[in-house]
């Protein structure tokens, strides 16, 4: 075919088929009629037609396509039909008489029809956001197609197509002479002859086979899987189809997944490890994928500015411009060198370090093992209290070890705690791709290799046979352009005699590129190799160790029990914290929205020195006599109402509602337990047993003891009654469990409840609920324990403890948690006389339960709640953000309600508001996604779909705002 019949093809517009033209088509040929809506298409005309029969796409083209290549598109389709693996695709339909292309006319204009089988499913294209899942699905269909199609053959691939990328050089010549925007033309013209040059080389050595071409977001369906991602698993459309480069069809892929990236190249990568796992490309082929990519940007941009001039009514290739300007400056916003090395570190290939062999020392003076390097990571000794915040402070450590050591280095391969950035949604640049050295100033640099020196603005570079040499702080004693040998001398260190100063040293194997200092987490892996270590020239003490967390994840998963779940299938290493804000090892900053047990916050500085200072002094088990202990239970008893004077320090929550229970048991002299459905309260026997959410335990239904009785839980917003005016008919609704009880002769010990229904997502109780249920049970002579171990200790803001929400007080106040900021420690607070209960049973003991550490510990928080005005702080900015999570309901049908009061508030979650069927798999995606975006959360509820707010109360406003800002972004774009 003649590149005259392409040049023609390509100022084809769509064809002039109306919709009332398309039902006479329908009627005529297949007995069809139904309702119409016409499809998108760039040169077609399509139109989907739902009819009493099913539900078609009836596909119009123009006769100047050859109809062979209509046959083969069809035979295709049915060569995948017969193969076991391949994606979905749609039914060709025969007309009446048995024909799968229909050549016709119509106002004087040739074409051909044919009749498809509508494929159902969810579309990638329209989606804002595109999960790493659904990226790599999406890679893995494009092999599975590329595999299945590996066999098949047909005369009519071998066609003239614009898109055929061996073809892009020659069609986006074509396609420019209608850019009528010269800036723009330019730019488009410079980039498709890079993109060339280096295909050009690789293009012998790439196969051929028949290949989809536009395996895209437009052109597959799919279904959501568990996590609410949409999986493609099918494809519609396979007008592109040629005989081409089969690395060719990946780029097409992959060039249509850069508009949804925000910018992002990188976003690609899933899809080519995936592609490589199902269909091996060579290292050739991996080598021209990203080259190839830029050219599909290229024609896309092109194409659809060429379309528009000559079919200016065409919304469909309107629609899509934007799109594809977006994914040309995506593809362009890299150099090709970068994304290469990152291709094929996504798809396994080994990628070659240079050649040190020769080298010589960078400082011919100073032996490599003089240099100290300081440890400016995420778990660096040298950090606390913020001080990685102040601007300055890594210069600082390091002239301080330099003074201290005579030569002092940071090290090349660190994520550097002081390029985190608090409050971002994405991850920053903190992978240190260079080095500073500080050293005496005057110090010899010489040059390792040789090369050719070019000094600019104080940066001097030596341009190697491989590799380039970057240096900054440099007393230049050579000329520039100069070329020189391996061993010659540089200069020396800036800096005024016997005083120190700074080398910054980087190395990069790209000749002419000026690298940047650091790279994302994301793009380290393939900016280390543009930019290898200056061990090279420094020894091996230059380069940071490897945190490798995967494999933590192993060794932890190998030996910690299987029931000690971690968050996340994928979790983020995190290894520091600080206020609101948590770390992983590769200083990424996230805000945390769900710890409720560092309730100060993370590392809080007098904290962490009183709870040393104590430890350095005295730590050892409650029976021996100390102050602490009597200061902090005299403390916690004036914190309680009148009367709740007698305190038991434990260990944890568990420890606590496990005592207080047996507190019950032992006063009331009977063993009968009332507790509330989808409750949580521990893990010891007796607490696990009065634990009935299944989402802790799947068979916690069936499995409790006949000594705990359960009753309906007062959930005011899905519950059998809803509001808060409905204690009286959750009260009736506990009657027949309370009879029942009775008629047992047993008795009753007590009832235990949280405060605020802090299980399901802070829920409240109905108005006076606990009033009417205590009443019953002191009828009974069974006592009330408030389980305040995650709503109580000021985190609901406008109270201390829960119960006080309620207007009751409880015989029995469990606390936790909070109360030791993470350090174990519980406690139980209730009479004397029902303390005294237990002395019957024989003494009590718990081993660290109130040493003089834990004792500590628990004043300081006090203190420090106190003086930092912390429920205050709960009280305003948990206000403030509920009302930001409350604007979302009107925008959001996912969205059904906020819950609870301070900082401990709930999301829920749904599907429909009249049934309010749970948005479980929605609610995890969402999580997930939050994390992506730097935000902490996690799902509560027997249902999971109830995001858990519940942070540090230092939480700011700021914090409060960033939350509910990445929450509405996800909300806005999908998950």
């Amino acid at each position: 075919m003649t590149d005259e019949v392409l040049v023609d093809r390509m100022a084809l517009p769509r064809p002039d088929v109306t919709v009332t033209d398309a039902e006479e088509i329908l009627l005529a040929h297949y007995s069809l009629s139904g309702t119409l809506a016409e499809l998108g298409s760039q040169q077609d005309r399509n139109y989907r037609v739902d009819s009493n029969r099913g539900r078609y796409v009836l596909k119009i083209c123009h006769a100047a396509y050859e109809t062979r290549e209509l046959e083969a598109q069809n035979a295709a389709i049915h060569h995948l039909k017969s193969k076991p693996d391949a994606p979905r695709v749609p039914n060709v339909i025969a007309t009446n008489d048995g024909r799968e292309i229909v050549v016709l006319t119509v106002r004087g204009q040739g074409y051909q029809v044919r009749l498809l089988e509508y494929l159902e499913g969810q579309g990638l294209t329209e989606l804002r956001y595109v999960a790493p899942a659904s990226v790599a699905a999406l890679g893995a269909l494009c092999a599975r197609l590329a595999q299945a199609l590996a066999d098949f053959n047909h005369p009519g691939l071998d066609r003239s197509l614009q898109w055929d990328l061996r073809r892009a050089g020659p069609v986006a010549v074509q396609l420019l002479s209608a850019i009528t925007d010269s800036a723009a033309r330019d730019r488009i013209a410079k980039t498709m002859v890079m993109a060339v040059r280096r295909i050009q080389p690789l293009a012998p050595s790439l196969r051929l086979q028949a290949v989809h071409h536009d395996v895209t977001g437009d052109n597959v369906v799919g279904r959501r899987n568990a996590h609410g991602h949409t999986i493609p698993d099918g494809v519609i459309d396979f007008g592109d189809i040629i005989r081409g480069w089969l690395v060719g069809d990946l780029a097409v892929t992959c060039a249509s997944l850069l508009h949804q990236a925000e910018g992002d190249p990188f976003h690609i990568l899933p899809a080519v490890t995936a592609y490589q796992a199902i269909y091996p490309l060579t290292d050739e082929e991996l080598k021209a994928l990203w080259p190839l990519i830029v050219a599909r940007a290229v024609i896309l941009v092109a194409s659809g500015e060429q379309q528009i001039s000559v079919d200016p009514d065409n919304d469909y290739v309107r629609g899509n411009l934007d799109r594809e300007w977006a994914i040309f400056d995506t593809a362009m916003s890299v150099p090709f060198e970068l994304m290469e090395a990152a291709i094929l570190k996504a798809a396994g290939a080994d990628v070659a370090a240079p050649d040190a062999s020769g080298w010589l020392p960078l400082l011919p003076d100073i032996e490599p093992a003089e240099i100290a390097y300081v440890d400016l990571g995420v778990r660096s000794p040298h950090f606390s209290a913020g001080n990685w915040l102040n601007a300055d402070m890594d210069w600082r450590l390091l002239a301080r070890a330099a003074t201290e050591n005579g030569t002092a280095a940071t090290r090349y391969g660190e994520y550097r705690l002081s390029r985190a950035s608090l409050g971002n949604a994405k991850a920053l640049a903190t992978c240190a791709l260079h080095i500073d050295i500080c050293l005496a100033a005057g110090s010899a640099i010489a040059a390792p290799f040789a090369g050719r020196i070019s000094w600019k603005d104080q940066h001097l570079t030596l341009a190697g046979d491989s590799v380039t040499l970057h240096l900054d702080g440099l007393d230049l004693s050579v000329e520039d352009e100069a070329e020189i040998a391996a061993g010659d001398p540089l200069g020396a260190v800036v800096g005024e005699a016997s005083s120190l100063g700074g080398l910054r040293v980087q190395l990069c194997s790209v000749a002419g590129l000026e690298p940047p200092l650091f790279a994302t987490p994301r793009e380290a892996a393939a900016w280390t190799v543009l930019c290898p270590s200056p061990s090279l020239l420094l020894g091996p003490g230059a380069d940071a160790p490897l945190a490798d967390s995967a494999e933590l994840l192993t060794r932890r998963q190998a030996h910690l029990a299987g029931a000690q779940k971690n968050y996340y299938a994928a979790p983020p290493q995190i290894e520091r914290g600080w206020r609101e804000h948590l770390f992983d090892v590769e200083g990424r900053a996230y805000l945390d929205m769900v710890n409720n047990v560092s309730i100060l916050g993370h590392g809080h500085p007098k904290l962490a020195a009183a709870i040393s200072a104590q430890w350095l002094r005295l730590n050892t088990n409650s029976r021996f006599h100390y102050a602490a202990i009597a200061e902090f239970s005299e403390r916690l008893a004036a914190l309680a109402p009148d009367g709740l004077d007698t305190v038991f320090l434990v260990n944890s929550g568990s420890e606590a509602n496990d005592l207080a229970l047996r507190l019950a048991q032992a006063h009331s002299g009977a063993r009968n337990m009332l507790c509330l459905l989808e409750a949580y309260h521990g893990w010891s026997t007796a607490s696990d047993a009065v634990s009935t959410s299944i989402a802790d335990n799947p068979q916690a239904l069936t499995t409790r003891p006949d000594w705990v009785h359960t009753v309906v839980s007062p959930n005011t917003y899905r519950g059998d009654f809803r509001g808060p005016d409905t204690a009286a008919d959750y009260l009736g609704m506990a009657t027949p469990v309370l009879e029942a009880i009775d008629a047992g002769g047993e008795g009753l010990a007590g009832f235990i409840c949280e405060s605020v229904y802090g299980n399901a997502g802070g829920i409240p109780l109905p108005d006076g609920y606990l009033q009417q249920i205590y009443a019953e049970v002191r009828a009974r002579g069974g006592l009330c324990i408030a389980d305040e171990v995650q709503v109580g200790y000021s985190r609901l803001g406008h109270y201390f403890w829960g119960f006080e929400q309620q207007g009751v007080v409880p015989d029995i106040i469990t606390v936790a948690k909070g109360m030791g900021n993470g350090h174990p420690l519980g406690a139980v607070i209730t009479t004397r006389e029902i303390a005294q209960s237990l002395e019957k049973e024989g003494s009590f003991f718990s081993s660290t339960g109130g040493s003089p550490v834990s004792c500590i510990a628990g004043m300081t928080v006090l203190d420090i709640i106190a003086e930092e005005k912390l429920q205050e702080n709960a009280r305003t900015v948990g206000d403030h953000l509920k009302a930001r999570l409350a604007a979302l309901i009107d925008r959001h049908p996912i969205a059904g309600a906020v819950h609870g009061m301070g900082l401990y508030l709930g999301l829920e979650f749904i599907r429909d508001r009249t049934t309010l069927e749970p948005a479980t798999a929605e609610t995890a995606a969402i999580c997930d996604r939050l994390l992506e975006l730097g935000v902490i959360m996690q799902p509560t509820g027997d249902h999971q779909n109830v995001l858990k707010i519940k942070p540090p109360l230092c939480l700011s406003i700021e914090s409060a705002d960033f939350f509910a800002d990445m929450l509405e972004k996800v909300l806005d774009e999908g998950w």
